[in-house]
């Protein structure tokens, strides 16, 4: 059989700018890469928060953070404050990097419960060098704490999304990849089954080898083609719908190095500042909430002017039964859509190419291969899923039906298992390649109460002096660590400064 050597990706976007850098990256010695996008269709575009791997993901592609901030607009991520999520008026974050002091056997979160039940007052927070340093809105990035051997800080970026799939577009096409502007009329399949080509308006007939869905909510190949089906969420994640508009900063601020995902009535609303504008969106259930009061309700709450007009979009919360089907592969939107609570659809577009490149078949594509990819598309949807159900499980709220709603709902055995087990112990089982690490699940779990019936007995092997002194110096080293930082302000300045000196 012949080898696997043209690869059209349909879509551009991040999706498909992301997945032709890569793969031109790692493979364009030996392959022929066409994107195929119309200047004609929109993408949803809203995503403009990430999570920690992006760094090392960006590093991948030579991207570096002065050019990724100055050519983005980009400030720094430190972690995602939830307001309301408990109880309306509390907050907390569920902040990137470590907390305290790691132990063999006994996660921090135990020695700081030990201390709790003997009458210590402070919060776990104070431990968290990340949370420290957002909320006092400054920034360095520092793999160690100077002088020991404690973890740093870890970040991620808010930027505009369109602008770093521009930044895609042009590493891209500099490795060889070819830009087709034009929609698609028709989609050719041989006796197979498979894509054979697609005919486009300006038309042309392109034909490949294998096809990278990138289309979005419309999945015009894995769905409306090959009709895969779609395995709903909707029953554990109620949401449907998103407004969403960009808004002025608020006059004398600086944006903040943190994303902040506030509770509402019926849903939640993002917050995330870039260097020259805010982008704001409200995610809600059509079901509890009509469009009027949902789009009032985010007007009413943005933290300054408006400056675009508020794009409504219509979601279904779920995956592809298939993201791989006959020389089809889905990424991004058209293989599924989780709604951006943390950040992770930037992220499963990474490792959905990432995935594929692992599994890029040579002379033919088995079935083996497909099957190996869809398992572990799904092992790792299902587990996001569960930590983003997670946090309306755990709400405490009785404002609202629809909130009420979200307290009583069935849940995943897979997350039932898991808050039986913490709630009685304080242990977060996590498997080894799952996304979110146990500090992530703690830090969720105790930020909306659910604090364990006990906590592990290795945290007794400090006295109850021996554990104040411990989160004594622990707190005095990470204020002193954030007081020396610059602010994220200048931070930003300095990269920006160097950037444009170097180009």
């Amino acid at each position: 059989m012949a080898e696997v050597k043209k690869v059209l990706i349909l879509g551009g976007g991040t999706a498909g700018w992301l997945s032709a850098a890569l793969l031109a990256k790692l493979m364009g010695a030996r392959l022929d890469i066409t994107l195929v996008e119309s200047t004609q269709i929109g993408t949803v575009g809203v995503g403009e928060a990430t999570i920690p791997p992006i760094v090392a993901f960006n590093q991948a592609l030579d991207i570096d953070e002065q050019t990724l901030v100055e050519r983005t607009s980009a400030t720094i991520k430190l972690g995602i404050e939830f307001e309301n999520w408990g109880q309306v008026g509390e907050r907390y974050m569920h902040a990137f990097g470590s907390l305290g002091k790691a132990f063999a056997f006994c996660d921090f979160h135990h020695i700081f419960h030990a201390a709790k039940e003997q009458g210590y007052s402070g919060s776990l927070w104070d431990y968290s060098l990340n949370y420290q340093a957002a909320k006092a809105e400054r920034f360095t990035p520092l793999t160690q704490i100077p002088g020991t051997q404690l973890p740093g800080t870890q970040h991620a970026y808010h930027f505009d999304a369109s602008l770093y799939a521009q930044l895609l577009r042009e590493r891209a096409e500099a490795m060889g990849v070819t830009r087709i502007d034009a929609k698609v009329m028709q989609v050719s399949q041989n006796n197979k089954g498979d894509i054979r080509a697609l005919t486009l308006d300006n038309g042309s007939e392109i034909e490949a080898d294998l096809f990278i869905d990138c289309s979005g909510l419309r999945a015009l190949l894995i769905e409306q083609t090959l009709g895969v089906g779609f395995e709903d969420w909707g029953h554990w994640l109620p949401c449907d719908r998103a407004i969403a508009v960009q808004c002025e900063l608020p006059e004398g601020h600086s944006p903040k190095p943190y994303t902040r995902a506030i509770a509402r009535e019926c849903g939640w609303q993002w917050q995330i500042p870039l260097q020259h504008r805010m982008g704001n969106g409200l995610v809600y259930c059509s079901r509890y909430m009509d469009e009027q009061q949902a789009m009032t309700q985010l007007l009413e709450n943005l933290p300054g002017k408006p400056i675009t007009e508020p794009r409504v979009i219509k979601f279904r919360t779920g995956q592809r039964r298939k993201q791989w089907q006959n020389n089809v592969v889905a990424i991004g939107l058209s293989s599924g859509f989780l709604e951006p609570l943390e950040s992770t659809s930037i992220h499963l577009i990474q490792t959905a190419i990432i995935r594929l490149v692992k599994h890029f078949p040579h002379r033919e594509i088995s079935a083996e291969a497909r099957d190996s990819y869809n398992r572990q598309f799904s092992t790792e949807m299902a587990q996001i899923r569960d930590f983003i159900i997670l946090h309306y499980a755990l709400n405490q709220r009785q404002d609202s039906a629809f909130w009420r709603h979200c307290q009583s709902m069935e849940l995943p055995e897979s997350l039932t298992q898991k808050l039986e087990l913490f709630a009685k112990t304080g242990t977060v089982f996590r498997y080894q390649d799952e996304l979110f690490a146990e500090v992530a699940w703690q830090q969720v779990l105790l930020g909306q109460n659910c604090w364990p019936q006990q906590h592990h007995p290795l945290a007794e092997q400090f006295s109850a002096d021996q554990r104040s002194e411990l989160l004594a110096s622990l707190r005095t080293l990470i204020e002193r660590t954030v007081a020396q930082m610059p602010s994220h302000q200048d931070y930003l300045g300095s990269l920006v400064k160097s950037a444009k000196q170097g180009s």
